[in-house]
């Protein structure tokens, strides 16, 4: 029996990583495969939500390792994956995207003499000053396994003098999720619970430290959405990192209370269905996202990024992604350009 240990630690991993765990439980005539959760993000209520949604089995074993500096939160992650290694003594230890739990549990593995696969290897921003991209080097450096999502990844492997033989291409399977609960999510009455009409308001997500920990970034930012949100209403599911930025710099102003559609409006984070029936039926989402940049280009949503550079150039050449970087006067220029009829249509909408 070959036993496989399959690792995630935040939301984004959990879209990634169900439909292996489909794909594997096919296969349990001759592989044994636990999924081990190193609560690196863990919200009781949210997390439940999303392993319900998308169908995954309740985690086999749950680190627990909470928040804490990046130093901090890394280090405890190998002390308690180091143990589960130990006792499981698994042959291949499956990481997927690119958060702490991603390296932390391939270097322990590494250094335990584990075969590792990285899913969604081969994405680069070239931009040092994201813990992400330190992750996704030090993960694909040392696995065995690479498997990639696009063209541009394995051009990244090959050279950065990854071995040809350790590259898969495979596609995105956070994609087979979002096209597997595509119709689900339309079904839901989400949009006029809110009293929203499809193609009538925009979605927002927001959380990286370069637009929300800097007190003039963030105003900048905020003032943009604010202009925009007199053309259309935007519904913000609001990230704990930057719900707390906000009370710190007294900007609660720019934003209207629940129940008012108008304006900037603040949501508790969403279910994976909920977020996906919202983005499907938006007329534009802006976000600073990784992942989102995918699922938008698929969806064929305007997607504003809100960041200097992407790990995901693809969605830019083919897809309706733009780059805008925190510059207020840019994302209103862009963002109107959508709102007046002009957006980038992309070619790879699937229906």
């Amino acid at each position: 029996m070959f036993k496989i240990i399959n690792i995630v630690g935040a939301r984004p991993n959990f879209m990634k990583m169900a439909p292996i765990i489909e794909a594997l439980t096919q296969h349990s005539a001759f592989i044994q495969h636990l999924l081990v959760h190193t609560g690196q993000h863990y919200d009781e209520k949210m997390s439940k939500s999303f392993f319900k949604d998308l169908g995954m089995p309740v985690p086999d074993i749950n680190l627990e390792v909470g928040s804490g500096s990046h130093a901090e939160q890394t280090a405890k992650i190998m002390v308690e994956f180091e143990k589960v290694c130990l006792s499981e003594n698994p042959d291949l230890v499956l990481v997927v995207g690119d958060v702490n739990s991603t390296m932390a549990c391939t270097i322990t593995a590494k250094k335990l003499g584990i075969k590792v696969a990285h899913v969604e290897a081969g994405l680069r921003s070239r931009d040092m000053s994201m813990p992400e991209e330190i992750n996704r080097l030090c993960t694909d450096v040392l696995c065995d396994y690479l498997f990639t999502t696009d063209c541009f990844a394995n051009g990244n492997l090959k050279a950065e003098g990854i071995a040809e033989e350790k590259i898969y291409f495979v596609g995105n399977v956070m994609i087979d999720t979002l096209l597997k609960h595509k119709k689900m999510a339309s079904e839901l009455t989400l949009t006029q619970a809110l009293g929203l009409k499809a193609k009538e308001y925009a979605v927002l997500t927001m959380h990286r430290p370069g637009n929300v920990d800097d007190r003039g970034v963030l105003k900048g930012i905020l003032d943009a959405l604010k202009e925009i949100s007199e053309r259309l209403p935007i519904i913000f599911p609001i990230h704990p990192r930057t719900k707390k930025m906000i009370e710190k710099f007294g900007f609660q102003h720019y934003f209207n209370e629940t129940g008012d559609v108008e304006g900037v409006w603040l949501t508790e984070p969403l279910g994976y269905l909920e977020f996906l029936h919202l983005n499907m039926n938006a007329c534009l989402v802006l976000t600073d996202s990784g992942g989102l940049q995918e699922e938008t280009t698929v969806l064929g949503v305007p997607c504003i990024t809100m960041r200097p550079n992407t790990e995901r150039p693809i969605t830019c050449e083919v897809g309706t992604n733009v780059m805008v970087g925190n510059d207020k006067d840019i994302i209103l220029k862009e963002a109107f350009k959508v709102l007046d009829g002009h957006a980038i249509k992309g070619n790879l909408v699937m229906h």
